[in-house]
């Protein structure tokens, strides 16, 4: 009777340990650290601050320091956000997402490079449209994303159009056009160059949830993977576009910057700038009435892309922090306060014709998102 006790005993030890085996030893095991949360109330007022704030900066930087080169100046922000990124994920836990998502060489030739090449086209496209549009009719331009998106899932087939994408498509197409026709300023270049803009982004978001189906990426995954393949694709279109200008011109203001604080520190600011002025005297009266000399300074680049790039980080912490409603309608906020902030900043003005376009696109939008797109 003992005998078989201990027999089933022994039996039962072994079962144990062979259970044991199979599951990980809790001293080694590594458990997933938790992200800092923000609730909403604390993190989309930073987001709509952030994002309305960087698109205000791009427009005082093109128009104002009247230094109109785009694709430089997005070179400089993907080129900023791939070095960002990288010192993030060497010193924090916001980028541990990028260790699952594998990239082989094939998945960068058939979907990183091609994914990349329109997100480049989107940036370059839509920041150059800056130079043509004011900044609310390219706000209320952008409500038209979701049309292009449906379109283009149409076309390919990927989903079947319904009674109520239909109507919603009616809604934002409707909005924009009557928004088109109210835009006092209207520019036909600058529309086909937002409109294709659009275009690139929407293409780009339907490749992204068709090639990389699966893998979770937020925001900040997705331009540590995407920043250098863009910012090297810009620098290739560059020499096409703007040549070695912007270059000239930062590297000047560099060296402006550099002398001026010299030449403070020696006390011989106050004779250097009564020299430059005499100097630069005919120049002066021959600029009167031409388009003022663009002006950059490292402090504008360096801040212009430390905003950008806190806005992706922003974006991190509020895909989360509320339910889909809750996040679509603090888009549509951001893009109502924006239209309104560059209405006051810039004075410009948005007719009863506008305000109505821009709503039903809006009440378009809100059931696009409300849906999930079906």
């Amino acid at each position: 009777m003992e005998k078989r006790e201990l027999e089933k005993l022994e039996s039962v030890e072994l079962e144990e340990v062979r259970q044991s085996r199979d599951l990980p030893s809790p001293a080694t095991a590594q458990q997933p650290r938790s992200r800092a949360k923000f609730s909403a109330a604390t993190i989309i007022p930073v987001w709509i601050a952030l994002s309305s704030g960087v698109i205000i900066y791009n427009n005082y930087i093109y128009n104002t320091l009247n230094f109109k080169f785009p694709v430089f100046l997005v070179t400089w922000h993907l080129t900023f956000a791939a070095i960002g990124t990288r010192v993030l994920q060497r010193t924090t836990h916001l980028l541990d997402g990028a260790k699952d998502v594998p990239v082989s060489k094939d998945m960068f030739l058939r979907s990183i490079l091609p994914i990349g090449l329109l997100f480049s086209g989107s940036l370059i496209l839509s920041n150059t449209a800056y130079l043509y549009l004011s900044v609310a009719y390219i706000q209320m331009l952008k409500a038209f994303t979701p049309v292009a998106i449906l379109l283009i899932t149409w076309a390919t087939r990927i989903s079947e159009p319904s009674r109520k994408l239909l109507l919603i498509v009616l809604m934002i197409s409707s909005g924009v056009a009557v928004t088109s026709k109210g835009e006092r300023f209207f520019s036909w270049i600058g529309f086909l160059i937002q409109a294709g803009g659009v275009g690139f982004e929407a293409t780009r978001l339907v490749l992204i949830q068709t090639l990389l189906h699966g893998l979770k990426m937020d925001p900040l995954v997705s331009l540590h993977l995407y920043a250098p393949v863009c910012a090297l694709i810009n620098l290739c279109v560059i020499p096409f576009t703007e040549g070695l200008e912007p270059f000239r011109i930062v590297w000047g203001s560099i060296m402006g910057s550099y002398s001026h604080a010299m030449s403070a520190v020696s006390g011989e600011a106050a004779s250097n700038a009564t020299v430059s002025i005499v100097g630069a005297s005919g120049e002066l009266l021959a600029a009167i009435g031409e388009e003022a000399a663009p002006h950059i300074t490292p402090f504008f680049l360096l801040t212009n892309a430390l905003l950008a790039f806190l806005l992706n980080i922003a974006a991190v912490f509020l895909v989360g922090a509320g339910s889909g409603l809750v996040l679509t309608l603090a888009g549509v906020l951001k893009d109502v306060l924006l239209v309104a902030g560059s209405v006051v900043i810039w004075g410009g003005s948005v007719g009863m014709l506008q305000a109505l376009g821009y709503s039903i696109a809006l009440c378009g939008l809100v059931l696009f998102k409300v849906s999930g797109g079906k």
